[in-house]
């Protein structure tokens, strides 16, 4: 959606720059994509008048123009038929990029003379799609005025809207929040009531699936023709053609109001009906179609881009001649048949109201994304429909003139959304906004919303406002959501074990297990064609799709490997034979959530590039070793080897499982069966497993020593040393446990650092140097309480290997 400041401030009071605008609707939640400045492209292009227009001496269709610049008066050759002395045009200094002709002005010679700059014409400027020669400006424009300001360009802003919010696909609706957001005052909407002078001679009927309510009138006596050059700016500024004055009328509304209107040319009406129907045709195209005028089956359409479209009953047909001839897709686009012309002098205007859903539809079946299905797609306002057409039929008469009849309705208009009950304290409990109450309803009433104690009613253009959530949201986007107030989430602590449970770290271990092996890990379709399951020991009929994506994926997968073999069948047919695939996910028994169980599937294609080296590992048994590490990495108990009983798929010669009972069957690996690769277009060998997840029992816990909680003590520890004579064959181990424990809550810490034996020390014994540790509590330790410590050290000493203090 593109709209421009000068559009804004039509429903806007507003002294806001188009930064400050941008910045607004950035926090009210508008996402803008870009602002598209022209200024800026232009910025070196600035008004000039040419003083002097001569013959050139050596070209009979060049001028050596005498101009006045911002740079002075300067010598510029052009080739414009319209160049002559007194016109006001732009001109283009030397170094400068022009944007229609893609060059970088040079100071070089043209025919002997060099020219000084460049006079532009509005092609080479990007303002206009045809020009005759160079741009004719009024003479009070003054030299050296922007290019910008002398063409009324102006930035353009354009966003993203959200499909929730169609509103916002009309400037007021725009203007509306941005007011909600303080930045401005909105304007008051005023509805011209036009008074039919004449009853409207086309009778009006609708089908309620196809078109719930229609508006009509006669306009007649309308001139037509190129629109103002005001409502030409306005459209041109957001990248629209204009066509003439009823068509861009039309187009303005649907921009300026959210409200699509059609225009038909009365003249080329069939008889005094219009109606409003579903299609005729079949819902899918019969083959046999020939584009009109050629004689057709079904129901068909020239639409105003001049393509032909099958219309199904899912489509809203407009139709005249008594609702037999298609003249438009209703809420998408209209026929060639009665469109609009400078030779139209009696127009039947059009305002309706469309499904959304059979609007979208529609535009999905025909590929059409016209204006007016977009916003029908995404709910038009359904009150809209009597004050579209008024403001549409005013425009139309002061515009193009004429006479307007009586209006006309047909059918009625969906019911506005009903009121509910709103509390404003739920705005702090589910934002955490502290908002006054009269702030409250200040936002809301802004936004359209009437509120009438504590009931709130929507406005008929926010359908997607059902309920009290929704209203705190707009609270909030328009309050702001940088107000929000910022609190820490309440700790939780983690799990013991981690936060992955036993089969996810399984999952994991095993992809990484794999992975550096050498296999690449494959993710197919759960689902896979009913034959090959059927290969599988699945296919059941209630593992069937009823709904599948493609007519090959319509069974659940029993295994992983019918896929795993054909993407590894795929690579072969482009020239990469040697695969190793994996892949963890669900396979199926059945359609009960017991049937649905994990498996760990590899799939080895072993097709070597040839060698002349022979020999090297059998590819069964490095299989069987990848299969064994897997498991051992998953946890699995011993299990036991049993051939000759693996499924019908596997080879029977060179396959086998592993066990733990007959019951229990943990993994099937070797070689599959030719004719099953066959079945699948496959070239063997092919060598996989298959574990089954599930079916690998727990290990069992292991107890685990825990450390207790870490305690630091403001206090400075103290040593004290220690030299005690025991026996020379007892450990000084020994000696150091029972000291650590002569006191448990002062002792941090007991070190041996000598031991002697020699002189001074009887025969037989050694003396031991130990170093302890104290690292008081709660207090410092006094000396009398140390002297304590240390006869308990002693004593500990003595109990346990007889040891005695050395003297």
């Amino acid at each position: 959606m593109k709209f421009t400041l000068s559009w804004l401030k039509e429903h806007l009071d507003t002294t806001a720059t188009v930064d400050e605008v941008v910045d607004a609707m950035t926090m009210a939640g508008l996402e803008v994509e870009s602002v598209e400045d022209p200024a800026a492209k232009l910025a070196k292009f600035t008004v000039a008048k040419i003083v002097e227009a001569v013959q050139h001496p050596n070209a009979d269709k060049l001028r050596v123009c005498q101009v006045e610049t911002k740079d002075g008066r300067l010598e510029i050759v052009c080739g414009a038929p319209n160049a002559r002395a007194g016109l006001t045009t732009i001109y283009a200094p030397i170094g400068a990029y022009v944007p229609g002709s893609g060059i970088t002005l040079e100071a070089r010679p043209v025919r002997g003379v060099v020219s000084n700059g460049m006079l532009c014409s509005a092609k080479e400027l990007e303002v206009a799609e045809e020009s005759d020669g160079i741009v004719e400006l009024p003479d009070e424009l003054p030299v050296g005025a922007s290019a910008a300001e002398a063409f009324g360009l102006e930035a353009v802003i354009d966003f993203e809207v959200t499909p929730n919010r169609p509103d916002w696909l009309g400037v007021r609706g725009i203007a509306r929040d941005l007011a909600a957001a303080g930045l401005g005052k909105l304007k008051p909407e005023t509805t011209p009531q036009a008074k039919g002078s004449f009853p409207c001679p086309v009778e009006i009927r609708v089908d309620g699936d196809a078109c719930p309510v229609f508006a009509g009138r006669l306009i007649r006596g309308v001139k037509n023709g190129p629109s103002p050059a005001w409502l030409q700016q306005r459209l041109t500024s957001i990248g629209l053609r204009p066509i003439n004055t009823l068509v861009d009328i039309t187009n303005f509304i649907t921009y300026d109001r959210a409200r699509p209107l059609h225009v038909y040319d009365r003249a080329l009406m069939v008889g005094d009906v219009i109606e409003a129907r579903l299609g005729k045709g079949p819902a899918e195209p019969s083959g046999e179609d020939q584009p009109t005028p050629h004689a057709h089956k079904d129901e068909q359409l020239i639409a105003l881009d001049g393509k032909t479209y099958d219309l199904t009953p899912e489509m809203s047909v407009i139709a005249d001649a008594d609702g037999q001839r298609p003249i438009g897709i209703g809420g998408v686009m209209g026929g060639e048949s009665t469109g609009c012309s400078e030779a139209t002098t009696d127009v039947f205007l059009e305002c309706a109201w469309f499904d959304p859903i059979r609007t979208a539809q529609t535009g999905r079946d025909t590929g059409i994304n016209s204006d007016a299905q977009y916003r029908f797609a995404r709910t038009v306002d359904p009150q809209s429909v009597v004050p579209g057409i008024e403001l549409a039929t005013a425009m139309i008469l002061e515009l193009c003139g004429g006479e307007a009849s009586e209006l006309r309705v047909a059918g009625e208009a969906p019911a506005p959304p009903a009121a509910f009950a709103f509390d404003r304290a739920y705005v702090k409990k589910l934002s955490g906004l502290d908002l006054p109450a009269a702030e409250i309803d200040r936002i809301l009433t802004d936004l359209g919303f009437k509120v009438v104690g504590d009931q709130v009613t929507p406005p008929s253009w926010r359908r997607d406002v059902e309920g009290k959530a929704d209203l705190v949201e707009e609270i909030a986007r328009i309050a702001g959501y940088d107000k929000l107030p910022a609190e820490p989430l309440p700790e939780v602590p983690p799990q013991a074990g981690g936060v992955l449970t036993l089969r996810q770290r399984r999952m994991r271990d095993a992809r990484r297990t794999l992975a550096a092996r050498g296999y690449a890990e494959a993710i197919t379709w759960s689902f896979l064609r009913q034959a090959w399951a059927e290969l599988f020991g699945g296919g059941q009929p209630e593992l069937v799709l009823a709904n599948p994506i493609a007519s090959d994926l319509d069974c659940m997968r029993p295994s992983a490997l019918p896929n795993l073999i054909e993407a590894a069948a795929r690579n072969a047919r482009r020239g990469f034979p040697d695969a190793a695939l994996f892949e963890i996910g669900p396979n199926f028994r059945g359609d009960k959530p017991a049937d649905q169980w994990s498996a760990i599937t590899a799939l080895v294609a072993p097709h070597p590039p040839k060698s002349w080296i022979k020999g090297g590992v059998d590819p069964l048994f490095a299989l069987k070793a990848d299969l064994l590490a897997v498991l051992d990495e998953v946890g699995a108990p011993a299990l036991q080897v049993v051939q000759g009983q693996n499924a019908p798929w596997w080879h029977p010669g060179r396959s086998a499982r592993l066990q733990l009972g007959p019951k229990v069957v943990v993994a099937e690996f070797g070689e599959l069966h030719p004719q099953v690769l066959k079945a699948l277009d496959a070239d063997g060998p092919m060598l996989a497993f298959e574990i089954n997840l599930d079916a690998v029992p727990e290990p069992k816990k292991k107890g685990v020593k825990t450390k207790p909680a870490l305690e630091l003590s403001p206090l400075m520890p103290l040593k004290r040393d220690f030299a005690f004579v025991m026996d020379a064959g007892t450990p000084a181990g020994d000696l150091v446990r029972p000291i650590a424990g002569a006191d448990r809550q002062l002792i941090a810490d007991v070190r041996v650092f000598d031991v002697y034996q020699g002189p001074g020390v009887p025969e037989g014994q050694k003396s031991v140097a130990i170093e302890v540790v104290v690292q008081p509590r709660e207090k410092t330790l006094t000396d009398a309480e140390i002297e304590v410590l240390s006869a308990k050290v002693v004593a500990a000493a003595e109990k346990a290997v007889g040891a005695k203090l050395r003297s």
